[in-house]
């Protein structure tokens, strides 16, 4: 049996498809919610953008949702680079309320450079919303998610390569991209 750890992702790596190509073993293993959390996309970005970050705010009636996956151990590496460990963000062991009621304890990244006059990329609060609405986040979560203010990213080559993943994404599931038409 491999040796895994349990994640719980909140921004764009809830989006199966970009997580998987971060770290090909990731299952998806159910969702869940982070009480006194909220979702905030204030993270600076290595690219100048903002990014998902669940700032702690010890109301009990705030909820941070998001997907817990399964990854091997042996990847865990491939995940600290992507996410920028020690370079933006730290990690956490969370207790992670599941939609069943139970509970798990789950590795987080939690930002630590925070800017709060960024916004997100559109491509990167596509990603966000993607990954929401694949894993059956709460509607009135996801239709938020949808108001959050982001801006057009200036590089062709960036836009274009995170549009087609979304592009990619959405055609898996026959459904049409909400950043570019059918």
């Amino acid at each position: 049996m491999v040796e895994a750890f349990v994640y719980f992702a909140y921004g764009s790596n809830m989006l199966s498809r970009r997580l998987r190509e971060r770290t090909p073993s990731a299952t998806v293993i159910g969702t869940g919610h982070v009480e006194g959390r909220r979702l905030a996309f204030h993270k600076a970005g290595r690219d100048g953008s903002a990014k998902c970050d669940i700032q702690a705010t010890d109301a009990v009636t705030d909820k941070a949702y998001g997907v817990l996956f399964r990854i091997a151990r042996s990847e865990k590496g491939a995940l600290d680079r992507a996410e920028g460990l020690g370079e933006g963000y730290s990690e956490e062991n969370l207790l992670v309320q599941r939609d069943d009621g139970t509970r798990v304890t789950a590795k987080a990244y939690i930002a630590t450079a925070i800017e709060p006059t960024l916004r997100p990329y559109d491509w990167y609060k596509g990603l966000v919303v993607a990954g929401a609405v694949e894993n059956g986040l709460p509607r009135a979560y996801v239709e938020w998610l949808k108001t959050c203010d982001s801006q057009p990213d200036s590089d062709a080559t960036r836009r274009e390569q995170n549009e087609n993943l979304l592009l990619r994404s959405h055609h898996d599931k026959g459904q049409a991209c909400p950043l570019k038409p059918r």
